[in-house]
């Protein structure tokens, strides 16, 4: 199992695994894959960024709202 240090860095990881994504950590960077569907990818993310992604298919799911 992936270790994230901060508060923020494991709220992110849970809400990534409650949207069906995996968020994985590489030195101060991210990776986060969609689990289901398309199985969209995004690499080499800030914390900031994978927040904005996470947030926006939380609002807007997979169709964009």
């Amino acid at each position: 199992m992936q270790s994230f240090d901060t508060d923020r860095e494991r709220a992110a990881c849970d809400l990534a695994a409650r949207l069906f994504f995996e968020l994985k950590k590489n030195d101060n960077r991210f990776s986060l894959q969609r689990k289901i569907g398309d199985h969209m990818r995004r690499d080499n993310l800030t914390l900031d960024e994978v927040e904005q992604v996470l947030e926006r298919w939380k609002l807007e799911g997979p169709h964009g709202g």
